[in-house]
């Protein structure tokens, strides 16, 4: 009996030590649960911190497009968390869009009217804009054209069907255009022979697919084309200047980001680039 007893009570501290050691593996299990718990929060904690891209919206005239297709990848490297969306078209066009509250950061315009009116309507502080560029209109042809026209006089020849130019009211190149032809005594003369595109671009397209004989463009697009070419520069004193300005929308929720934006298109290198598509730099 004694013995009977003996082996019960060695058995039984046998069992107390096995549920011991079994509690201290759960108790270290769930310790290392729970570090591997906090592990994960700190880190979704991190993650939840990292900086947003910021996406800038720049509504620019159809005749920047190259260029600033140029500068992007370049801005882009060097202003990390920075991402520029372009919305090409024309000027006028792109003032109506702003005007009816599409989003955008910047306005690049290819006129001063444009800029102005969104100036009047206080949709850009008059501080934060300002003449950017300025361009020259040009008269081109098809590449492989054999045409002999040297001024805007002859457009009326026979040969000559159809006369590309912007939609006036709302492209900046096919108001200088109009201004041009008017000045010369040749707007109304030419009138069934017009065709009109929506931005200079598509002018420039009419012209390198021969749906127009002659287009009227900057010279910025011209130089661009490997499918027209410069039939001759339209006489400056027929037009006003062309002046390019650039502003900042006063709605833009990334007003910091589009100020940096706005002073980089005004620094050295980026002049640089748009000097090198044929645009002049105001003095």
């Amino acid at each position: 009996m004694k013995k009977f007893v003996k082996h019960s009570q060695a058995l039984f501290f046998i069992f107390a030590i096995v549920l011991l050691l079994a509690g201290c593996g759960v108790g270290q299990q769930s310790a290392s649960s729970g570090s591997s718990t906090a592990q994960n929060e700190v880190s979704g904690q991190d993650s939840s911190n990292k900086a947003e891209t910021v996406d800038l919206t720049i509504s620019a005239a159809a005749s920047l497009t190259d260029a600033l297709k140029e500068i992007q990848p370049l801005y882009e490297s060097s202003h990390k968390g920075i991402e520029l969306n372009f919305n090409f078209g024309g000027s006028g066009a792109l003032e109506k869009q702003i005007e009816q509250g599409a989003p955008s950061d910047l306005f690049l315009s290819a006129s001063k009217k444009n800029m102005k009116s969104l100036v009047d309507q206080q949709l850009i502080e008059s501080n934060q804009q300002k003449t950017w560029l300025t361009n020259e209109l040009v008269v081109v042809i098809p590449a492989d054209g054999t045409m002999s026209i040297t001024s805007v006089k002859d457009l009326t020849q026979s040969e000559v069907k159809k006369v590309a130019i912007g939609i006036p009211e709302s492209v900046p190149a096919g108001k200088y255009a109009q201004e041009a032809l008017t000045n010369v005594k040749l707007w109304d003369v030419l009138q069934d022979k017009l065709v009109q595109a929506k931005d200079v671009r598509q002018v420039l397209q009419y012209v390198e697919t021969g749906n127009a004989d002659v287009g009227f463009v900057y010279k910025t697009d011209a130089l661009t084309s490997q499918k027209a070419k410069i039939a001759f520069e339209v006489d400056s004193k027929t037009y006003s200047t062309v002046e390019y300005p650039i502003g900042i929308i006063k709605a833009s929720k990334h007003i910091q980001e589009a100020e940096i934006f706005y002073e980089y298109l005004q620094s050295q290198e980026a002049l640089n680039i748009m000097a090198k598509y044929g645009f002049t730099i105001p003095k």
